[in-house]
């Protein structure tokens, strides 16, 4: 049987670059070689595409670039391929075809949609949401606008532009203490892995975290923050996707922070979440109305906010392109679900195959 040719692509320009190569590392280490055939495509800081050679190497060590080669992505759908740059016109032989490519960039340029608008142009399958569900799932502003106008239960916020920040802090930070009070999580509102995030509990503290976070993104996300439990769940499929049971994460920082997030030792997971049957159904069924809101497609992972002194749950956020070594969060709940690490690889290969074959059958001429 032919092998199916996968690219995989890792690292970009994006403060999550680390992130993205550690998930990367972990597929390549277990994809079922018998059945994939896989491209490892290395996207450099500056957002220079690399192959050949040991692109992952390269972008750990920045070493043996020599054994490695510059390509892009034709947006031309009849060569679904590399080209070798360097090379005037897209010969036979200066071109790397692929059936399928699993992009692994987390954040910005990867997660945003931008990489996936690529990919549709070039008419080639890709694991994960389309270019709208990847877009409001790295959107924190926009996606909770998306829960909120669905009637999911989410915390109070407000969305600060940077430039409003920069021409008045005295204005904005009053406008933010009289609607969400302290102490307030302050957040960019395009970037994952808890990088730019702060918990303000004075006014001091939330200039800080401000402007922070205004060097991260144009636009700013502040939440009301709650004495809470966290709570994240799996979701797998197109249009009819499945969840997984719940974890809950107990960082051993005061929030799950960057530092907790990718530091061994300083967070524990409990799988499954000790839960009531009523809150962990409710859980789950809010997770797949989450997923479906934003019509997002292959897989993400759910992050959810229980009230302590209350029990409520609050929905938190939605990342289309999860964590994915081994020991994240996304594989490990599947893997408590009865799913294991390759055999998730595998599904969500033939889930990208399926829906790139459902959108195939749209007619474009009258």
């Amino acid at each position: 049987m032919k092998k199916i040719r996968v690219g995989l692509i890792f690292g970009g320009r994006s403060g999550e670059h680390e992130v993205s190569l550690a998930s990367a590392a972990s597929v390549l280490k277990a994809i079922d070689k018998e059945k994939y055939d896989v491209v490892p495509i290395g996207i450099t800081r500056e957002g220079k595409w690399i192959v050949g050679g040991d692109p992952l190497k390269v972008l750990k060590e920045h070493t043996g670039y020599s054994d490695t080669l510059p390509v892009t992505l034709l947006v031309n759908p009849e060569t679904k391929g590399l080209l070798k740059l360097g090379h005037s016109k897209p010969d036979p032989s200066h071109m790397d075809s692929l059936d399928v490519i699993f992009p692994l960039l987390h954040g910005t340029y990867g997660e945003d949609g931008t990489v996936q608008g690529l990919l549709e142009l070039a008419d080639i399958p890709y694991v994960g949401a389309g270019v709208l569900a990847s877009a409001v799932g790295m959107d924190k502003a926009l996606m909770k606008s998306v829960f909120r106008d669905h009637g999911l239960p989410i915390v109070n916020f407000l969305v600060i532009k940077r430039k409003d920040l920069e021409k008045d802090p005295d204005t904005v930070c009053k406008q933010i203490e009289e609607r969400l009070g302290y102490p307030c999580f302050v957040k960019p509102a395009n970037l994952g892995s808890s990088v730019g995030v702060s918990k303000a509990r004075d006014l001091a503290g939330l200039h800080k975290a401000l402007t922070l976070a205004a060097q991260y993104d144009r636009k700013i996300i502040v939440e009301q923050a709650i004495n809470c439990r966290e709570i994240e769940c799996s979701v797998l499929g197109n249009d009819d996707p499945r969840v997984s049971v719940p974890g809950e994460v107990i960082p051993q920082g005061e929030f799950y922070d960057y530092t907790c997030k990718y530091t061994e030792g300083m967070m524990k997971f409990i799988i499954p979440a000790p839960l009531s049957p009523a809150t962990q159904e409710e859980i789950q069924q809010i997770a797949i109305r989450a997923y479906l809101a934003i019509d997002c497609a292959g897989m993400a992972r759910v992050d959810f906010f229980i009230d302590k002194d209350t029990g409520k749950v609050y929905l938190n956020e939605i990342n289309t392109i999860p964590g994915f070594t081994e020991m994240s969060a996304y594989p490990k709940l599947w893997e408590a679900s009865g799913i294991s690490y390759p055999e998730l690889i595998d599904r969500l290969i033939q889930l990208a195959i399926e829906r790139h074959r459902d959108k195939s059958r749209r007619i474009f001429n009258r």
